[in-house]
């Protein structure tokens, strides 16, 4: 198999030594429990991008890839306890859960190993900040999706939101975010609900918003699975007909599948198959390997995620030891992925990326927008 995409520093790699190397790559991910639907299928498209850079002789022709994988469950103890034994195997990457909780209980563990560590999918821009130097994401930040769907909103004409948002966990903080730029552009947020991780039942949430007068134009949540299928469900039945802005927590098959309560829901994620495109490559390419098109981005994040350490690599000369790696990796610049470039020089960790707008239509993922958001309205990032 070809490779599907040439990383920017491909051609340093030409003046590599010669010398035949393993890049050992652990991964403390969620395969099984709540995180599963981001997890499992990122770690398909890392398989997809280790695959094809072996087949093509490994890193700079010269550095296999050999993943070292562990399954944390969506757990946070037994995440720490992964990273740990990772680290006493030796491995010069670890990859941690697409959620920061789970991602912060390595912490201690990379930072005294001096490893990096990167998230597959988390989105929260205080993953790096608490983490600390060796931590990455590998996700747009919730601010800056926050910022694009708030912008998206005001330029539809909507002048009132709802937010609801769950202070149990940091990535549920985008609905805060949003607030923020609503508001900053005009816009006036008339309410706000909370609610639990694992809730069942939203009704008395649904209930308040179903009886404001009138409504609001938005109700903008950060809630995912199983927590968003319950809200929107709930939000319908009540009779709640604001328009549903949601994040990229909801881009699963899940959200597809939800029938006439779906349809015209709009969310943020990492990107959209333009023809053409390097993601409508990847596509193709991942179809062919699996026999089966990919059902989410996260796919192709995690194709990413392997391209950014085969980038980090190459910038380190070559280096498999951490802390070159952690040096590079922090200092990349368009990087291409399948979802577009990545840039990690003059951030804390948390990666530069295209943001899209998708729209459920017809059971189908719709492209609303690509947009770049204005950097002056992007929120700082904030805990709860």
């Amino acid at each position: 198999m070809k490779h599907l995409i040439i990383s920017t520093g491909l051609a340093a790699a030409m003046a590599l030594p010669a010398v035949a190397e393993t890049l050992q790559i652990g991964t403390a991910t969620a395969q099984t429990g709540s995180l599963a639907y981001a997890d499992a299928p990122t770690m398909k498209g890392m398989k997809l991008a280790v695959e094809e850079i072996n087949e093509a002789g490994g890193i700079g022709g010269t550095t296999k890839i050999e993943l070292i994988e562990k399954d944390v469950r969506s757990d946070a103890a037994q995440t720490s306890i992964a990273a740990q034994e990772l680290a006493d195997a030796g491995v010069s990457v670890i990859v941690l859960p697409g959620d920061s909780d789970p991602s912060l209980a390595a912490v201690g563990v990379v930072s005294s190993a001096g490893i990096p560590a990167i998230s597959t999918v988390a989105s929260s821009p205080t993953l790096p900040e608490v983490g600390g130097e060796f931590m990455f994401s590998n996700f747009p930040g919730d601010n800056v999706q926050a910022t694009v769907s708030a912008e998206w909103a005001r330029e539809q004409g909507y002048e009132t939101a709802w937010i609801v948002y769950s202070p149990d966990t940091q990535y549920t903080t985008m609905p805060l975010y949003f607030a923020d730029v609503f508001e900053k552009l005009g816009g006036e947020v008339v309410g706000r609900s909370t609610n639990t991780i694992g809730q069942q039942d939203f009704s008395a949430i649904a209930t308040t918003i179903a009886s404001q007068d009138p409504q609001p134009d938005v109700v903008m949540t950060s809630a995912y699975e199983p927590d968003f299928p319950s809200l929107l469900k709930a939000l319908r039945a009540a009779g709640v007909e604001s328009q549903i802005i949601g994040s990229d927590g909801i881009d699963s098959p899940t959200t597809f599948s939800l029938g006439d309560v779906g349809e015209g829901v709009v969310f943020t994620t990492a990107g959209h198959a333009t023809p053409g495109s390097a993601l409508e490559a990847f596509d193709q390419a991942y179809e062919a390997k699996y026999g089966e098109a990919p059902e989410t981005i996260y796919s192709a994040v995690g194709y990413d995620l392997i391209k950014v350490i085969e980038a980090a690599v190459l910038a380190a000369e070559g280096s498999t030891d951490p802390k070159d790696i952690r040096d590079a990796m922090a200092e990349l610049e368009n990087v291409q992925g399948a979802t577009g470039l990545i840039t990690y020089k003059g951030t804390n960790g948390m990666p530069v990326r295209q943001v899209s707008i998708i729209r459920v239509k017809d059971g189908e993922r719709e492209l609303v927008a690509q947009p770049t958001p204005d950097p002056d309205l992007i929120p700082a990032p904030r805990m709860q």
